[in-house]
């Protein structure tokens, strides 16, 4: 049976500091998005592991989330 990983972890960041961290299934689209909408525009996306299923990327953007780390809304 295939597995459906169409998801990419990512943090967003401004040099070596994260200011976001998230998932999308387009990395160049949601890195433009962040540097345009948040101003954050000298900041780059870094590729958390390998692309993965949607239900294990959004179990790992809460546990994100629950450990701290900058997400969105």
């Amino acid at each position: 049976m295939a597995t459906n990983r169409t998801v990419y972890k990512y943090h967003f960041k401004l040099g070596n500091r994260i200011v976001h961290t998230g998932i999308t299934n387009d990395l160049d689209r949601r890195e433009a998005e962040h540097q345009r909408k948040s101003g954050w525009g000298k900041g780059h996306i870094t590729q958390v592991g390998l692309r993965t299923t949607p239900e294990a990327a959004k179990k790992w953007e809460d546990e994100q989330r629950r450990n701290g780390k900058p997400t969105g809304p």
